[in-house]
């Protein structure tokens, strides 16, 4: 559908205009912290595959609905629903949502992302690819897959692979949440909007005149329109005072090796006598292992395997071949991994405590997490097969 300015598409779970030559996408389902569900993925391929080609249109802004998430993610419970009723709806969102970030990543056009809020799993699948990623006092960003029994997918063997490598697995591996700070600092964001600057945003694409400046470079009129209005830098992150201890820890030859180095951090901390623990940096360092430590004994052991493997494997690969890759993992994840049990502990029973496949880290076998990157499809039946066969 080619939309023009000021009209809105009648549709509830994400609604698309063009204003001032910008296509704007906003994820409507402020309830669900705006998760994606099929249909909305759907909609926007084929809304981004029209304006690709629409002359009316320079560039393209997606924001969330709401004051809390731009998006938390995929609509979990239904990818659940679909895997309990043994359907194939949950294989097909993937294919669906690969392809879609796929596009987004190498669109022809300008794609901003305002990260208003949460930005999770799904969410980070529509953002990263972005041209600008535009942060704010209330980003909220993670990929916390590993603590339901999947990996970090949507394109994070690609996007994690080209963050330094402990960062990658410390962000990948715990899930741990980030703030706007940090996330210019790991490399996840390129502006940070403070205070009421988002608004300010809105009234400054609204208000951009196209015909000054470079016309034939509309990126570099929006970076030098929106880069001025934030910062592109900070020495507020939260991960510099402990960047040091990070790196130590997250360079281990594998998982098993992370959790050992740890650990003995931690058991350092709780034999030491408070009295003697002077050093402030020491105890920021130390008190950030025990909470990392406690943080990855929450996660799946097979999935902080497979995830690790993952991302070694990813800073090796193309785009369109990490996709594939990520296409092969989520349809183990689903028929051997833990992704039923632990969707169940914490969004069904909300019991918060999932039965995992394997107790410990040290009892996943080498064969299983093996067996992951095994493909159930020939090369020329792959769902993804085509992808980036246009580039």
């Amino acid at each position: 559908m080619n939309l023009h300015d000021g009209a809105i598409e009648a549709q509830d779970e994400v609604l698309f205009e063009v204003i001032n030559g910008f296509g704007v996408i906003t994820l409507n389902r402020p309830r669900a912290l705006n998760a994606i569900t099929h249909g909305m993925v759907r909609s926007m391929w084929t809304q981004l595959t029209a304006w690709a080609d629409d002359p009316a249109v320079r560039a393209v802004l997606i924001e969330g609905a709401g004051e809390k998430a731009f998006c938390a993610g995929g609509d979990v419970r239904a990818l659940y629903d679909s895997r309990l009723s043994n359907a194939t709806h949950h294989r097909d969102f993937f294919v669906d949502e690969y392809r879609l970030d796929y596009l987004i990543h190498r669109y022809p056009k300008p794609y901003l992302a305002l990260l208003d809020g949460i930005v999770m799993g799904g969410g980070m699948g529509v953002a990263q690819g972005a041209a600008l990623r535009i942060v704010t006092d209330k980003t909220r960003l993670a990929m916390p897959e590993t603590g339901i029994g999947l990996f970090p997918d949507v394109g994070a063997s690609w996007f994690l692979g080209h963050l330094a490598p402990t960062l990658a697995r410390y962000l990948g591996l715990v899930g741990a949440t980030i703030g706007a700070a940090d996330a210019l600092y790991c490399g996840l964001a390129d502006v940070w909007l403070e205070g009421d600057a988002p608004l300010r945003l809105r009234e400054t694409l609204w208000q951009l005149d196209w015909s000054q400046g470079d016309t034939a470079d509309p990126l570099g009129q929006l970076r030098a329109a929106i880069l001025p209005l934030g910062r592109t830098w900070t020495d507020a992150a939260r991960l510099m005072p402990v960047r040091a201890t990070l790196d130590r820890h997250f360079s281990a030859i594998d998982v098993p090796a992370i959790v050992a180095s740890l650990q003995a951090d931690a058991d350092r901390a709780n034999g030491a006598n408070d009295a003697d623990s002077t050093d402030s940096a020491d105890n920021v360092s130390t008190s950030w292992a025990v909470e990392t430590l406690a943080l990855l004994k929450q996660r799946s052991p097979l999935s902080l395997c497979v995830t690790d493997r993952q991302l070694q494997k990813g800073r090796r690969l193309d785009l369109a071949d990490a996709f594939r890759m990520e296409l092969v993992l989520g349809y183990h994840a689903f028929e051997s991994g833990d992704f039923v049990e632990g969707v169940r502990a914490l969004l069904i029973d909300k019991d918060k405590n999932p039965r995992w496949r394997y107790a410990s880290i040290a009892d996943v076998p080498v064969a299983q997490v093996d067996a992951f990157f095994t493909s159930p499809w020939a090369a020329d039946a792959h769902p993804l097969r085509t992808l980036g066969e246009d580039a």
